[in-house]
């Protein structure tokens, strides 16, 4: 028995064979893709392994007799459907509300078309590399969705194609987090301890400074209109 999604499997099973219902849980692509199989494992989100997500995580990293406690994502915008399942829609809606891109591009361009600096392209790639788990939610203290949201935003914004909409993204993106009703973010810095993308915190200081920047252009440009004609 390698993974720790494979001892719930067994477990179920042997529930099943009694006449007993299964532990419910998620998971889909058990390779740290997905995003799919977050849960707290003794109180640390995705385990005790840095950089991998729970179907990555091998009983290896526990010793004979370990008692492992299993729980669900504890946040207020997450709630729990059933065990180990909670409804994470809410990181949906987040990106339903400005995370991507809608000017018409047509056919794939050639690869040298744009030029994007190596390390914009660099800077992209990781932010982009964010499976939407809720790892950096239930780690943090406040139940904050910054390192989350900020991702995205960092993955559009960093390339050339992000740019026409970057202001109207960012302010769109934060007031959803907002009405989901997540915790502010103080900087504890555990979301990305948590993140099993090593996904940095660095990204949620770009964020926001593209917020103060387009609310300052969204505030300057309305006052603008009013002084303008009637």
């Amino acid at each position: 028995m390698s993974a720790l999604l494979e001892v719930l499997d067994v477990v179920n099973e042997r529930l099943i064979e009694h006449g007993e219902d299964p532990i419910a849980f998620e998971s889909d692509c058990r390779e740290g893709i997905c995003g799919s199989c977050g849960l707290m494992i003794d109180g640390v989100a995705h385990g005790p392994w840095s950089g991998a997500a729970v179907c990555q995580l091998h009983m290896r990293a526990y010793r004979d007799g370990d008692v492992i406690y299993v729980e669900p994502w504890r946040a207020r915008p997450f709630p729990v459907i059933k065990d180990l399942v909670v409804n994470r829609s809410a990181l949906d809606r987040i990106i339903a509300a400005g995370g991507f891109i809608t000017a018409p591009t047509g056919s794939a361009p050639e690869a040298s078309t744009i030029l994007v600096p190596k390390t914009w392209a660099e800077r992209a790639m990781d932010a982009a590399a964010c499976i939407a788990c809720g790892a950096c939610v239930a780690a943090c203290p406040n139940g904050s969705v910054s390192l989350f949201t900020a991702a995205k935003i960092t993955h559009l914004g960093m390339l050339p194609q992000g740019q026409p909409e970057r202001g109207r993204r960012t302010l769109t993106m934060v007031a959803q987090m907002d009405r989901e009703g997540f915790g502010g973010c103080t900087f504890h810095g555990e979301c990305q301890e948590a993140c099993p993308k090593v996904i940095s915190i660095d990204d949620i200081v770009r964020m926001n400074g593209d917020y103060l920047h387009a609310l300052r252009a969204a505030r300057r440009e309305a006052g603008e209109r009013g002084n303008g004609p009637g």
